[in-house]
């Protein structure tokens, strides 16, 4: 009596209207969470800093074993902390990083905020795992649910396709996080430089400059303070300073960043004046947000051109020509 059958799940998946109910339902559930996401969310500074003090304290074992090493006779391995479990065997099995090597994964995963062994691994393993996943929901869907009335070998062929879109997902997932990330970066960046610049002009050292400004700026980024409080402890335990302002530039991956790290760079080798250039920098970052703020109002009304049409139209006709149409039908 209360049994629902395979054919009723097929014709509502295959249901025009079924389909826009669940994709409206979808919608109002996204905004729903996305209004409610603020009066939700936890404090994520504190989980930032405890990852950013597992890195310090990293650095300084890394330190202390290449000391010891060298005292031994300079030989001896520093490694870091190694992915475990099903997924690390999976990728070692199948020896997917040499498959999938990719040069340029680690400074692309230190731009979305994921350091160490871990996330490699993890995307070594998803980068594997999402085409199939694509390809086989895709088959289930075009030849057991709706066929779209195609041949067959169109089916095959667009199941192809979205399993293609599958291997670049993982690529695809983390250009959008490092680009989130370097936009929450950039919003706070020029207030820490005028920060920056007031701690330098104080008589502070950088370090303690940089360990300063992160622990203020973490209420408006936190990304940001994640970063300074990085590049503090690598100040602390790199053999070169001038590494830890580049491993900074590299990470954050943004002009007025990587401006900044070449004036620091130039004022520890040739010991010019710091706080001048940190102030020609805050405005010229203070410039480059504003410019930025205003490319994005300036595209605003072609952006809502196409929403304008789809959604206020419809609905602007119904109210001018709905009481006109309800008048005639009556008469």
């Amino acid at each position: 009596m209360f049994g629902i059958g395979f054919t009723d799940i097929s014709d509502f998946l295959t249901d025009p209207a079924s389909l826009i109910a669940l994709l409206a339902a979808a919608l109002v559930f996204a905004t729903i969470v996305t209004l409610s996401a603020p009066a939700m969310s936890t404090d994520r500074l504190d989980k930032r800093i405890k990852s950013v003090n597992n890195r310090r304290e990293e650095l300084r074992r890394k330190n202390r074993e290449a000391l010891e090493a060298n005292a031994r006779g300079g030989k001896g391995s520093i490694r870091g902390a190694e992915a475990k479990g099903l997924v690390r065997t999976v990728v070692d099995a199948l020896n997917l990083q040499k498959a999938f090597e990719d040069p340029a994964l680690q400074e692309k995963l230190a731009q979305a905020g994921m350091r160490g062994n871990r996330p490699a691994v993890t995307f070594y393993f998803f980068r594997l795992l999402s085409p199939f996943i694509l390809f086989g929901m895709a088959l289930f869907y075009v030849f057991m649910i709706n066929d779209f009335g195609l041949p067959q070998v169109t089916r095959v062929c667009f199941s192809f396709g979205l399993g293609l879109l599958g291997y670049y997902a993982p690529n695809l997932y983390l250009s959008n996080l490092a680009a989130k990330r370097q936009q929450s970066i950039m919003g706070a960046f020029p207030d820490a430089l005028d920060l920056l610049l007031i701690c330098v002009e104080s008589g502070m050292s950088i370090e303690a400059a940089f360990h300063k400004v992160s622990s203020e700026v973490g209420s408006q980024s936190i990304e940001l303070a994640e970063e300074l409080s990085l590049t503090t402890a690598e100040l602390s335990y790199l053999q070169e300073r001038r590494a830890a302002y580049e491993n900074l530039a590299k990470r954050t991956n943004h002009p007025g960043v990587k401006a900044v790290v070449t004036s620091l760079i130039q004022a520890e080798r040739y010991g010019t004046p710091l706080g001048q250039a940190l102030r020609v920098m805050a405005k010229e970052n203070r410039d480059m947000r504003l410019a930025a703020a205003e490319k994005k109002a300036a595209s605003l009304p072609a952006k809502l051109t196409v929403p304008m049409i789809v959604f206020f139209l419809p609905v602007l006709f119904v109210v001018i020509l709905g009481p006109a149409i309800i008048r005639i039908n009556s008469m």
